[in-house]
């Protein structure tokens, strides 16, 4: 009655079930493993962008220095695309100051929109996990406990010790899907609200850098 007795004679559907349950959980493990590192480093990230942002330095001067940077993402990617379009914009000559905005503000939620797709990524396959694998393991104990009673059939007297192995065997998929559902589901639920709290901080952002582009295109076309 151990656990490796009863995965060795278990039915070929229910350690077919078992293996499909095992891999679906070793690869959430690693996605779960891999989004938290990468959330919590867009998290790190956006805050220290922030205190850079807000320092008083001259923009010109911050896209500068994030221009030398190799790769720079989150908070950082957004403010380069939102600063690229509106200086392109400028150089261009173009006079209407709603325009430029547009474009910039375009921009930016283009910025945005990738920023998200990176963030989410891999998130969907951790809520099929969570909301299937209950699922899966009950198909295998269906499928178990249906052999258990078939092999009753071939018996003159059912006991205890007749059936309990076929039930265990059954039960055990139940058990795993369980297992692999569990942390998916937890981890899906962190990380999606997660994920939401830093767009809605990106967007904060990007209204108020638009605030400030938007005076200063602005004070120009009073000065010209």
């Amino acid at each position: 009655m151990s656990i490796w007795s009863l995965v060795g004679n278990a039915s070929w559907i229910v350690l077919l079930v078992l293996i499909m349950l095992v891999m679906a959980s070793v690869v959430s493990w690693v996605m779960i493993v891999q989004r938290g590192l990468l959330i919590r480093s867009a998290h790190q990230n956006m805050q220290a962008f922030e205190d850079r942002f807000w320092s008083g330095m001259d923009l010109t001067q911050l896209y500068k220095e994030l221009d030398k940077e190799e790769d720079p993402g989150g908070l950082e990617q957004v403010f380069r695309s939102g600063f690229t379009e509106f200086s392109r914009m400028r150089s261009q000559g173009t006079e209407d100051a709603d325009a430029v905005m547009e474009a910039t503000q375009r921009a930016m939620r283009v910025a945005i929109s990738r920023e998200q797709e990176k963030l989410e990524t891999h998130l969907p396959f951790l809520a099929s996990v969570g909301s299937t694998s209950p699922y899966v393991g009950l198909f295998g104990t269906v499928v178990g406990i249906m052999n258990s009673f078939r092999g009753l059939a071939n018996v003159q007297q059912a006991t205890l010790a007749s059936v309990a192995p076929g039930i265990a065997e059954a039960l055990m998929t139940t058990a795993v899907g369980l297992v692999a559902a569990i942390p998916a589901v937890v981890a899906y639920n962190r990380y999606a609200s997660r994920v939401e709290a830093l767009l809605a901080n990106y967007e904060t952002f990007a209204d108020e850098f638009s605030s400030i582009l938007h005076r200063k295109v602005h004070s120009r076309h009073r000065a010209s």
